[in-house]
């Protein structure tokens, strides 16, 4: 009997991870990899360590070759080699042999696209000039960590403030390199809320990186030589020995639309939960697909290589056979980033997307420990909570700060995905002992700071409506003892110790609203009610204290 034939294009993380569950599933299946690239399955994310010579050597980052395929699952994995037409009647694609330019031809019953996404080049004058380059793939990589070396490079550009752009310029910076960021949005991350971003970008400019958002590049420069010199932004010019292009990817999916596969709203190849196109036999997956959000079953695009794995072991199990059958329900788009020693992490709806797909929505700003204060090691870490106000569903969180985030965030990950409640969330019975977490995690911390802003208790200002509402009127008040107000102090506020607040409490005007604030918040707490013990009506808290305020301070 004839084995039934697989062909995958593309390899990386969905490509290779179809290929070897499906071998897993079924080891009849004949299975070839066609894949344009030199190397076939490589640590895309660890590409801005390599650079930064955290990872020293190429090979670290190579998972499997060409070669282990074959010996561990019978995998025919042929590297250098373009698909060029995919033919749905005949069940056949066209290759070329990208070292000979031979043309080629593999029949299949079941096809994978793995195609992936691609960089995004700015439409701007210069970006073939040499040290103008992007970090998609180890070839690429490599050639950046030889041009640090070989063109003796002082000053970088980094072009893009999404987490890639800012992994790689840590890494640079780190190396002793100026680096500088350029955003075309008003904030880096833009896919987190400013509140946190803004926090980032402060860290960032602490550790020298300049950070420079709401410009646009314009051109760059040639040096005479055919190198690259400056950046022409709309805000000036900026020395540059390289630049790394960092504004994102768009999905290939040019082989998928020219043989009559639907794309999708996102412009990703459409697909089902078991990850198959609208063609019989031929699936997509990793970053040429689409996904679909969990909280609001919308389609949406993440290409995440966490993703890409999840969405290649659907498909292998599903091409393999009718005993076998899996689905791919959806995806938060969960991501973590380390930026020298600040963690940031983000899963769910942001809050700007919760408001505008019409939610009901509540946020908290909550500081905490990351473990026991007393025990070695502790780091402070902030949570924002979003929340839907009717239902208090959970729908997203970010956290940042120097202590563990990893394991907070991905706990919102578990309750989002079951559809918790911020009141289940407060209950869920986590593991505790001085070296892992407080008593009371933050995860827990936030979700009571949320419970007791949906009861009513609190009235919460976010630092980004603070000074908005100070030039309205509003008092700020500083509730830290008078040592702590003159190490740090938010400009305009009075300073009035939380232990002589009642005896000062006339100095205060009942009539204006009076926001208070402190560290991280417990004594701003405290202070509000005693003020409304007091009768004071118009009392709210700065949300986050100075510990999430991103602001100048005094």
């Amino acid at each position: 009997m004839n084995s039934e034939k697989v062909v995958i294009i593309g390899g990386v993380a969905a490509g290779t991870k179809a290929a070897a569950k499906a071998m897993r599933e079924n080891p009849d299946l004949d299975i070839v990899v066609l894949t344009k690239d030199r190397h076939v399955s490589y640590a895309g994310c660890g590409l801005p360590y390599y650079i930064g010579d955290v990872i020293k050597e190429e090979k670290e980052l190579l998972v499997k070759r060409p070669k282990d395929f074959r010996a561990d699952f019978g995998i025919e994995v042929i590297t250098d080699i373009e698909a060029t037409k995919i033919m749905p009647g005949e069940k056949t694609v066209l290759a070329k042999d990208l070292n000979t330019g031979e043309e080629k031809s593999y029949v299949y019953d079941k096809l994978v696209l793995a195609t992936g996404a691609s960089p995004f080049i700015p439409p701007v004058a210069g970006t073939k000039l040499g040290n103008v380059i992007t970090v998609r793939t180890v070839n690429e990589a490599t050639a950046v960590k030889k041009l640090l070396v070989e063109r003796n490079v002082e000053d970088a550009v980094v072009v893009g403030g999404g987490m890639i752009g800012l992994e790689v310029a840590e890494n640079l910076s780190q190396r002793g390199i100026w680096t500088t960021v350029v955003e075309l949005a008003p904030h880096i991350l833009p896919t987190h809320d400013v509140d946190i971003a803004l926090n980032v970008q402060n860290y960032l400019a602490e550790k020298g990186v300049n950070v420079i958002t709401g410009t646009a590049v314009k051109s760059f420069e040639d040096n005479g030589h055919g190198y690259v010199a400056a950046v022409s932004t709309d805000n000036g010019f900026l020395k540059a020995d390289l630049v790394v292009l960092s504004v994102g990817v768009r999905p290939n999916v040019d082989l998928a639309r020219d043989c009559g596969i639907t794309l999708g709203p996102t412009g990703a190849v459409a697909v089902n939960d078991k990850m198959e196109t609208n063609i019989d036999d031929i699936y997509a997956v990793g970053d040429c697909a689409e996904n679909v959000n969990l909280i609001t079953g919308r389609t949406v695009w993440y290409p995440m290589g966490s993703t890409a794995n999840k969405t290649g072991r659907v498909a292998g199990i599903n091409m393999a056979g009718a005993a076998a059958e899996d689905s791919m329900k959806g995806v938060l788009g969960t991501s973590i980033l380390k930026l020298f020693s600040l963690n940031i992490a983000k899963t769910g709806l942001s809050e700007r997307d919760a408001r505008s797909l019409g939610y009901k929505v509540e946020t908290v700003l909550v500081p905490a420990p990351d473990r026991a204060h007393y025990y070695p090691g502790s780091r402070q870490i902030v949570t924002k909570l979003i929340v839907d106000r009717d239902s208090h569903r959970v729908l997203g969180g970010q956290i940042f700060g120097e202590g563990v985030v990893d394991k907070p965030i991905d706990i919102l990950v578990t309750a989002i995905s079951f559809g918790a409640t911020v009141d289940q969330l407060a209950k869920l019975d986590l593991s505790y002992a001085p070296p892992y977490s407080t008593a009371l995690s933050t995860t827990a911390v936030a979700a009571n700071v949320m419970m007791n802003k949906l009861a009513g208790k609190f009235t919460g200002v976010g630092p980004l409506e603070l000074k908005e509402k100070m030039e309205a009127g509003a008092v700020l008040v500083d509730v830290t003892t008078d040592k702590e107000y003159m190490v740090r102090n938010i400009p305009g506020s009075v300073n009035i110790p939380l232990r002589r607040l009642l005896e000062r409490s006339g100095e205060l005007d009942r009539k204006k609203e009076i926001i208070l604030y402190c560290k991280v918040g417990l004594r701003s707490y405290l202070a509000l009610l005693k003020l409304k013990r007091l009768g004071f009506e118009k009392v709210s808290i700065l949300e986050g204290g100075l510990a999430a305020y991103p602001f100048e301070t005094e």
